[in-house]
């Protein structure tokens, strides 16, 4: 086994990896850029070198300093993790000639599946099936439109260099295909410096089934299995299990087959993934056809880990050392269920626009990290509960990453339990401090679609109502748990001093006190009146309730409003507060009218909704605009958003160029009224 390796990534990847290589007595080189020098993964590491600026540009893809980092650390292996380097061929070779082991597949097989329109072409003439498109050469917008026009509506382009959900469109309509294909071939140029593009039909109810394959340097390979990962958004997963539901075991075998056969095809060393569009035949079967393959270890592989009681990143260092595959097909079996829930840093109702910050609370249920079982070495006690992440409560998601700040894994030994174990994990998760997805993830895990199964890759949108439209945490128990939470604050004030009591007793008569607070956007007034029999009672507009509040311990709160029994925690900073109940989470903002009195003020105005670099503008000064009209495209976390007219008007001044970084809130751009 290696004694050293250098892990050339950041993250949860950098500190899963960390984390098996500790177990095994491997030690471990992290590599970091500006931003990232007091990462958790740095500290994960035994040893640490810096690589450059804070741009992926400047550090993480600079393969040359990371080779010469691992060299001299005395690395004897690079392991890529996954993006930045992990499926680039050049670095493979690098590695090698520096004479450096790469923990990955060979070079000749990153290239060879590294185009889509290539591997298409590979798999046709190895008989797996694909879905109907162009995979060929030619990348002339009007030749391309035409192409588009013969498969026909809808269509998706798709970056033949991309992955992870980057340089995708869905198009629907012939008069939006140049459109869609121009932002397509940008976001592939920027994320893989390639802005060649493949046509094919859009399946209608598609499902998302890849295949975990694994392969050795003695030319045998299996297949471990199948995951899920129809749900998404932006064609990047949100929920992945395994197995997949529904799946029989004959067409389970046929398609580890074709995965097996593809990555043989290659002569595939070490872990990939096989991925499949998957439909529905009349018989309820599947059909399945090639979709691509991801020449590295995937952000979903925990829930394989779960089903096989195997860690795949040690598999991977085994075989990258010239060992053979630890177990042949025959012996590999699957136990139970697992889920694999990605939280990141987004805004779900806006668009999923990413967010950065302070991850100013981060509170986890109980878990084990970055180990497939409850106790790392028996398979037979799998961990209920999982949690693989790369920042700590006061570390800072920036602009420059991707938007995950952890993957939350559980098991069950059938699905109705993981989802159980799911919604209880979630319910328990408590983050504050910027944007994020966990409530959202928490309706999507109970919506009617996911609890029965019923899956594709539009399930977001067919389930749009119940993820987007469900009634909030009722505003009278936000309220509620914000007053508990500043009487419990101000009884710690208190001491032998009568005068240090703030409970509202008065010799005669009652007292009350007015807090102006914003719930979920909404403007509520609530009175808390102290009778004089020592009761309590708020009131929000015509409602009263009567209410007590006891602290449970820490930023718990036992809550009686009314009827109604609520465990509640609370959590502040400053002004802004964060609910979390059994029954969902709000936050509010506790304010003084006046102080804020003018604020928020933005009709006539662009603004960014995040930090990211202008890539274009659609509009110049003087030129007429309406509402809704595209007008700028942002770049952000790797992903390309587009900005539109907030209302009619003309443009008056461009206040930024293109290239430009902007910051959260900065003015693109003023409307003029016309």
């Amino acid at each position: 086994m290696f004694k050293k390796i250098l892990i050339a990534n950041r993250g949860e990847i950098a500190c899963r990896v960390a984390a098996t290589a500790r177990r095994l007595g491997v030690r471990t080189v992290a590599v970091y850029s500006d931003t990232d020098a007091h990462a958790r993964h740095v500290r994960a590491c035994d040893e640490a070198v810096h690589l450059g600026g804070s741009a992926p540009r400047d550090s993480y893809l600079q393969w040359q300093r990371i080779i010469e980092a691992a060299l001299a650390t005395g690395a004897q292996a690079i392991h890529p993790g996954y993006g930045f380097l992990s499926e680039n061929e050049d670095f493979a070779l690098a590695c090698a000639a520096a004479g450096l082991v790469f923990i990955g597949p060979p070079a000749a097989a990153i290239a060879a599946m590294g185009s889509k329109s290539a591997a298409k072409a590979l798999m046709d003439q190895a008989g797996v099936p694909l879905v109907p498109g162009y995979h060929g050469d030619n990348n002339d917008p009007a030749f391309l439109a035409a192409q588009a026009d013969a498969i026909g509506y809808p269509v998706l382009i798709k970056a033949s260099a991309g992955g992870g959900g980057k340089g995708m469109r869905r198009v629907d309509h012939a008069t939006d295909f140049a459109a869609a294909l121009a932002s397509c071939q940008r976001e592939s140029k920027a994320s893989f410096g390639n802005d060649h593009v493949l046509i094919e039909r859009y399946v209608t109810r598609p499902r998302h089934i890849e295949i975990q394959v694994f392969g050795d340097s003695f030319g045998r390979c299996v297949y471990l299995f199948e995951r899920d990962c129809s749900v998404q958004r932006r064609h990047q997963k949100v929920l992945e299990e395994a197995p997949a539901p529904g799946m029989s075991e004959q067409r389970r075998a046929e398609m580890g087959a074709a995965a097996v056969a593809a990555a043989q095809a290659v002569g595939y060393v070490g872990a990939g993934t096989v991925e499949f569009i998957a439909e529905e035949s009349g018989d309820g079967d599947l059909r399945f056809y090639f979709m691509e393959m991801n020449t590295r270890l995937q952000v979903e592989h925990p829930v394989t880990e779960a089903i096989t009681g195997l860690d795949l990143v040690e598999w991977q260092l085994r075989v990258a050392d010239g060992e053979p595959l630890p177990l042949a097909q025959e012996q590999l079996t699957m136990h139970g269920h697992a889920i694999e829930a990605r939280i990141c840093a987004e805004n779900p109702e806006g668009g999923f626009l990413p967010a950065t910050g302070t991850l100013q609370v981060a509170r986890w249920p109980a878990h084990v990290a970055f180990q497939r079982n409850a106790d790392g070495v028996r398979f037979h006690d799998p961990a209920a509960v999982r949690i693989d992440r790369g920042f700590d409560e006061g570390d800072t998601i920036s602009p420059w990453y991707d938007s995950m700040i952890a993957k939350l894994i559980v098991w069950g030994e059938d699905r109705a339990q993981a989802l159980a174990r799911l919604d209880a994990a979630l319910r328990d998760t408590h983050l504050m401090g910027l944007h994020n997805n966990v409530a959202f993830l928490r309706r999507v895990a109970a919506s009617h679609a996911f609890a029965t199964a019923d899956l594709d890759t539009a399930l977001i949108e067919r389930e749009h109502a119940a993820l987007f439209e469900a009634p909030p945490l009722a505003a009278e128990v936000a309220a509620a748990a914000v007053v508990a939470h500043r009487l419990a604050a101000e009884a710690r004030l208190e001491d032998a001093d009568p005068w240090s009591r703030r409970d509202g007793w008065r010799l005669h008569g009652g007292a009350q006190r007015r807090l102006s607070l914003e719930v979920q956007g909404r403007d509520l007034t609530v009175l808390m009146e102290r009778l004089h029999d020592g009761a309590t009672v708020l009131q929000i507009g015509d409602q009263r309730w009567p209410f007590t509040a006891r602290v449970l311990g820490g930023a718990r709160h036992d809550l009686q409003l009314g009827e109604q029994r609520i465990t509640a925690t609370v959590y502040a900073q400053g002004e802004r507060h964060a609910v979390f109940t059994d029954a969902g989470s709000a936050l509010v903002n506790e304010f003084d009218p006046i102080a804020h009195a003018g604020e928020g003020a933005t009709e006539g105005r662009l603004t960014a909704p995040m930090p990211g670099k202008v890539v274009s503008f659609f509009a110049q000064p003087g030129d007429r605009v309406q509402r809704g009209q595209a007008l700028a495209v942002m770049e952000a976390m790797k992903m390309e958003h587009t900005l539109h007219a907030p209302h009619d008007g003309v443009v008056a001044e461009l206040l930024y160029a293109v290239g430009d970084q902007v910051p959260e809130g900065g003015e693109l751009l003023r409307l003029a009224q016309p």
